[in-house]
């Protein structure tokens, strides 16, 4: 279950089907995203393609020796659009590939348009997603839900990504959800609706254990896209940004302009690949020695080149030798600014005290180093009121709730009306009412135990103690323990076996701290694979956009005074 090497495969045969010849790839604004997330121009190129063009652009030019290859998604516009360019055709042949299931209709609309009989031919390649790493993927959509319920052009988009997905993969799956969610309910009808009435597509070989797909909600775990990261690919999207691979490092002091933006993509760098799971501090050393590497390898610069042989050997290995020094001067661009960011935002403190405030349960103490951290000058707006909304989180309900003296803290050292609102928003998005799990306490004997252990031998690294609500949700699925009452099966067949085949899917965004929880449980559960996606994947500024888009407002400070329930009922 790859979901880049299933893209991948969908653009090679698209390119391989339309035979030898001159190229031109024709493709709407979400296809350019999918296919750029899996193959480099420069790949692409060696395959005859010399020419990308989106079908929305008024001025391309005739080109009768060209072929087309078009994919794009079966929207109504698009459908249009093509109508239209078959009807003065710019290129000699057409070559079709909708992205999924189109309607009879359409094809037939487009076939009266095809006058010229330009199509060789018309085809559905189920590539409907953004596929971010081989177990991750996305379909870039934000804000997919008003208030509790989906907005219904982004319901529909997302039944048919994940229905390509399933296709893509070929998976006929069985579905479970989240019951506390009426959105992950609605979802899975949906998904389920497609299944049925296209039975024929999903017609795959059975296996002993039919596959799962679990749908989430993002609102039941509001701390792990809070937290910061301290894992290279989470690290780099939470302080830098990553769309569609690409970061923006054109804010970074004195930076060169090739470097302005860059690309981090495992498929086509080494060093990314190796190192997007590991932590910060190792990232520096390996950093440190792909640069000594990179001067082993250096051309010589009082290098005589004499001989033809040696100007042979000089022009062989130079490409490889540019390649090197492209990536070296990126990652080193990339970790400098991370480490130049950590240090001016104080972000090992504050750290520090978010992860006190995700993964221990001691008041006093957490609400004596906020106040510390509150008071400190270097402690962004941004980062000030992050703390404030997971202590909200998570002592909603506690005896001692001090919420509205923080607030106060907030609003004395500066902080905007617009952050300090998005503190009660982010509760009411996922505060206690809403949850269906417990997120903070222990549920069983064997947890309770695990972390009192982990209590008295101390945590390995203070900065990646939390673990997000999907790895224990996972843990007891992969057991075959996941309680029907909170997360049923849609239908009347439950899974006898524990399953195999597991693809996750969260409302709402999921996040790269999960991807890094499901690429090792990939890692150390032989026979399971996992594959997560969501509508997108947030670092927390695009969460606390996710929570507005929703429709969550929050109130200001002055009257989001909580009345905290007494310790008897809690």
């Amino acid at each position: 279950m790859n979901v880049v090497f299933a893209v991948k495969q969908y653009v090679s045969k698209m390119i391989e089907d339309s035979g030898p010849g001159m190229k031109v790839l024709l493709m709407d604004k979400e296809t350019t995203s999918i296919v750029s997330m899996v193959y480099t121009q420069s790949e692409i190129l060696q395959k005859e393609v010399y020419l990308f063009e989106r079908i929305d652009s008024s001025n391309r030019e005739t080109m009768k020796h060209l072929k087309a290859i078009c994919f794009l998604r079966p929207t109504k516009e698009n459908v249009e659009y093509l109508i239209q360019e078959l009807r003065r055709p710019k290129y000699s042949i057409y070559f079709v590939y909708f992205s999924n299931v189109i309607s009879k209709s359409d094809v037939k609309s487009l076939a009266e348009a095809d006058e010229q009989e330009v199509v060789a031919e018309v085809q559905e390649f189920y590539g409907d997603y953004i596929a971010v790493n081989p177990h991750v993927f996305s379909l870039n959509l934000l804000g997919c839900c008003q208030g509790r319920n989906w907005d219904s052009a982004q319901l529909s988009r997302t039944t048919q990504g994940l229905t390509a997905l399933l296709l893509s993969l070929k998976k006929c799956p069985m579905i479970r959800y989240q019951l506390s969610s009426e959105s992950a309910k609605r979802l899975a009808e949906c998904v389920k609706q497609v299944i049925t009435k296209e039975y024929e597509l999903f017609d795959f070989r059975r296996t002993e254990v039919p596959p799962l797909l679990l749908i989430l909600d993002r609102s039941d775990d509001a701390i792990t896209p809070l937290l910061n990261q301290w894992t290279y690919q989470a690290m780099v999207h939470e302080l830098l940004g990553i769309n569609n691979n690409r970061i923006d490092l054109s804010r970074v002091p004195g930076i060169s302009k090739d470097l302005r933006e860059v690309v981090l993509s495992a498929e086509n760098d080494e060093f990314y690949a190796n190192n997007m799971y590991l932590n910060f501090a190792e990232i520096g050393s390996n950093i440190k020695n792909l640069m000594e590497d990179f001067q082993k390898k250096k051309p010589k610069e009082q290098q005589k080149l004499e001989s033809i042989a040696d100007m042979k050997a000089f022009v062989e290995n130079y490409p490889q030798f540019k390649k090197m020094s492209g990536t070296v001067s990126k990652h080193v661009t990339v970790v400098g600014e991370l480490s130049r960011l950590v240090s001016e935002r104080n972000l090992l403190e504050v750290s520090e005290v978010e992860q006190e405030l995700a993964c221990q349960n001691d008041h006093s103490s957490a609400l004596q180093n906020m106040r510390r951290l509150l008071q400190n000058p270097k402690v962004t707006e941004f980062d000030a009121a992050r703390l404030v909304m997971l202590y909200a989180l998570h002592y909603e309900r506690h005896s001692s709730n001090s919420l509205p003296g923080l607030m106060m803290d907030l609003k004395n050292k500066g902080v905007s009306e617009k952050y300090r609102k998005l503190v009660s928003a982010v509760v009411e998005y996922g505060g206690k009412r809403v949850r269906g799990s417990d997120l903070f306490s222990p549920k069983d004997a064997v947890s309770i135990t695990k972390q009192f252990l982990k209590g008295l031998k101390g945590v390995e690294n203070v900065y990646t103690q939390h673990q997000p609500l999907l790895h224990e949700t996972l843990d007891q699925l992969i057991k075959g323990k996941l309680k029907d009452n909170q997360y049923p099966y849609l239908g009347p067949s439950t899974l006898r076996d524990r399953p195999q085949d597991i693809i996750v899917f969260v409302i709402g965004g999921a996040t790269y701290e999960e991807a890094l929880t499901v690429y090792n449980l990939n890692r150390t559960n032989p026979g399971v694979r996992i594959v997560l996606g969501g509508t997108t994947v947030h670092n927390t500024k695009s969460f606390l956009e996710e929570v507005l888009a929703s429709g969550f407002r929050g109130r200001s400070s002055e009257s989001s005074h909580v009345t905290p329930r007494s310790s008897s009922r809690r």
